[in-house]
């Protein structure tokens, strides 16, 4: 095999010289850069996701923090109603109250005057039946005719002393 001869050994490795150092300026002419502009255009458009991405992060945020308030805001103004209503309805309620109970006062003190004034005809009443049974007991128990003025004298000082 001639490559294992010796005595070419100094010309092959004169030709590999040139052919490295041409290889090695066709690369760094031509192939490098393209390279580097690949990794260069791929950096640039990593970086501009990025800073594509933070904006959107940065814009996301600032809509969750317009949301929270506003739902914030919602609850609180949910709450200021809830109070305003419950506050009409207990004032509502008090009212109902205080009428009903000023309606029943004035129902009471008419159903008073109302015995009030039933009540003495009917203690008057009361007085000549009560002299009447009194009249009778005494001519069938004791046998004594009692006037029908002492009869009412007499019920009315058990009356007095009962009332």
């Amino acid at each position: 095999m001639p490559q294992f001869d010796s005595t070419t050994f100094p010309s092959q490795l004169f030709w590999l010289a040139i052919i490295l150092v041409l290889f090695f300026i066709a690369m760094r002419s031509n192939a490098l850069p393209k390279i580097g502009g690949a990794l260069e255009a791929r950096r640039q458009k990593i970086d501009d996701d990025l800073d594509r991405a933070a904006g959107y992060r940065e814009e996301a945020e600032a809509a969750m923090a317009a949301y929270e308030k506003a739902l914030a805001e919602a609850a609180e103004e949910a709450h200021a109603i809830q109070r305003e209503a419950a506050e009409t309805i207990a004032a509502k309620a008090a009212e109902r109250r205080s009428a009903v109970a000023a309606r029943l006062a004035d129902d009471t003190k008419a159903a008073e005057a109302r015995i009030a004034a039933a009540k003495m005809p009917a203690i008057a009443s009361l007085e000549d039946v009560a002299a009447d049974v009194v009249q009778q007991a005494a001519a069938k128990l004791a046998g004594v005719k009692v006037s029908e003025t002492d009869a009412k004298a007499a019920v009315k000082s058990v009356l007095k002393e009962t009332g």
